[in-house]
């Protein structure tokens, strides 16, 4: 069976439900689209459905297949976890990032006139 493409307009909101339907169902929009259309010439030909077709799509995924089975692994592994064990290693993934961004402090040298002065700038510089 040969495919066609084809260009159709829709209201944003029948768009926005038939990405959730597809979501859902985990299937592509094509899909979704192509079924309403197979039901309503159904029930326009009063019952009879036309002609079986199916949406071929291509299936390329966009990762190395060993890069997939990878990620396919550990996905299984931690879906394998507990939810606590689950929060207990976002929140170290957390600690780690945090740790990772942080910048070492400059060494600066300040001159100030004052001891006041020196007190406003320690205030300031321990409130930040």
């Amino acid at each position: 069976m040969s495919l066609l493409r084809i260009t159709c307009t829709v209201p944003a909101d029948v768009l926005k439900a038939a990405d959730r339907l597809a979501k859902r169902l985990d299937r592509s929009r094509s899909w979704v689209v192509a079924e309403a259309l197979r039901a309503y010439l159904a029930s326009a030909v009063g019952g009879q459905s036309p002609a079986r077709a199916t949406v071929a799509e291509p299936i390329r995924s966009p990762y190395d297949p060993a890069f997939e089975a990878a990620r396919r692994s550990r996905r299984e592994a931690d879906l394998r976890l507990s939810p606590s064990q689950r929060v207990h290693v976002a929140e170290e993934l957390t600690e780690t990032a945090l740790k990772a961004r942080r910048q070492p402090r400059l060494r600066q040298i300040v001159l100030l006139d004052s001891l006041e002065d020196y007190f406003k700038w320690k205030k300031r510089d321990v409130l930040w």
